[in-house]
């Protein structure tokens, strides 16, 4: 790889990430380390890229991104490459290797990369129900959810069980040293909102592997159902808002917000005690229509009964109601992202302090970075 001949990057490392998070980057050779992801649940059109240590997700194969003035040179036979930002070299990158547990499949032949996924560096995740009552109305379903795209495309099955998802779990900690795992799921029918099919997947992986696992679905009618994930092998739990404010949510998300906001804080009280402090986080996507200050105020709501608020930049996905919805811009992130780190710091609350899940891993937004800064 050539030595860098440009003058040393004096923009900090979370400005870079909000602005690759927020612009994408363009690739010179797409299929470097492991393979992105088109739809489907969880961060996708999205690529594992590692920075100044960290490793990021990346926006590859949105529009904007198409259009990015960053781009990412063809790496070496060791992965590195060189960041650009029209034309200017700013560091080195490198990105992860693809999974070897990719390369297998189970007994009745389905490839283990249909069942569970390698996200960011270590994380293994999942949608256990790759399909959701949500989606299937276009007056219910969330605008920016691609939770059929996968399975439309053939790249992953609508039911993991727990025998498959203990499988590739222990194969994917022995192969390639997986730290922890991600359980999502599709809202299926029933008052338990996913809580039942989950609680059966962490027994299964548990019964293989000790591996970390978060469990994410909407607040069950039933608050017992925590004590049960908990049981059942559930380390941490997820129960994402999304967007904070009612008006945003339902217009984004119709069919979801007919569980409003104060159910999920009555959730996130009863869970707290279950699972622990900052065991218990909420996915928030700035960028809908969420104002700065309302997304603060719910942020410190949540940090003061212990739970983590995962802040990160909305990224539209193709094909899907909102894929020309812009991006955030990265001062806005900033704006929120650094004072949600003080907040997270004085309360106690840190990234690093999180059993498993999207908060744990952090490479969907700049945050974890404000954080160690706070440290530091």
């Amino acid at each position: 790889m050539k030595p860098m001949t440009t003058q040393p990057r004096t923009m900090p490392t979370e400005q870079l990430i909000n602005e690759l998070q927020s612009f994408g980057v363009r690739l010179v050779d797409p299929s470097a380390g492991a393979s992105s992801r088109r739809g489907g649940a969880g961060p996708s059109d999205h690529k594992a890229i590692t920075i100044d240590g960290m490793t990021v997700m990346a926006p590859v194969h949105t529009a904007p991104a198409f259009e990015s003035p960053y781009l990412i040179e063809k790496p070496d036979a060791f992965g590195r490459s060189r960041l650009t930002r029209d034309g200017v070299a700013l560091a080195d990158v490198s990105f992860p290797f693809a999974p070897r547990f990719y390369g297998l499949k189970t007994a009745d032949g389905t490839p283990y990369s249909h069942i569970a996924t390698l996200h960011g560096r270590d994380v293994l995740a999942t949608t256990v129900l790759q399909t959701c009552i949500r989606y299937q109305s276009r007056t219910k379903t969330c605008q920016f959810c691609a939770i059929g795209q996968s399975l439309a495309a053939g790249r992953t099955i609508a039911h993991k069980t727990p025998d498959q998802l203990g499988e590739v779990a222990e194969a994917a900690v022995r192969l390639d040293g997986v730290r922890h795992m991600v359980m999502t799921t599709g809202t299926p029918k029933g008052s338990d909102r996913g809580a039942a099919v989950l609680a059966e997947s962490a027994a299964g992986v548990k019964a293989r592997v000790d591996l970390a696992i978060q469990v994410q679905c909407e607040p069950p009618n039933d608050d017992g159902w925590f004590e049960t994930l908990r049981r059942s092998g559930a380390d941490a739990l997820g129960m994402h808002l999304e967007a904070v404010s009612e008006d945003v949510r339902r217009r984004v998300m119709p069919g979801k917000a007919t569980v409003p906001v104060s159910r999920y804080f009555e959730a996130f009280r009863a869970a707290v005690p279950v699972f622990g402090r900052g065991q218990v986080s909420t996915y928030i996507l700035a960028g809908l229509g969420d104002t700065r200050e309302e997304i603060l105020d719910v942020c410190e709501r949540l940090t003061a009964i212990g739970v983590y608020p995962f802040v990160v930049p909305f990224t539209p996905i193709s094909g899907t109601p909102l894929e020309s919805h812009p991006t955030p811009n990265p001062d806005f992130m900033a704006s929120i992202l650094r004072p949600l780190a003080k907040m997270l710091v004085e309360s106690g609350l840190r990234a690093v302090d999180v059993k498993a899940g999207c908060a744990r891993c952090g490479a969907c937004s700049a945050l974890a970075t404000y954080e160690r800064g706070r440290v530091a």
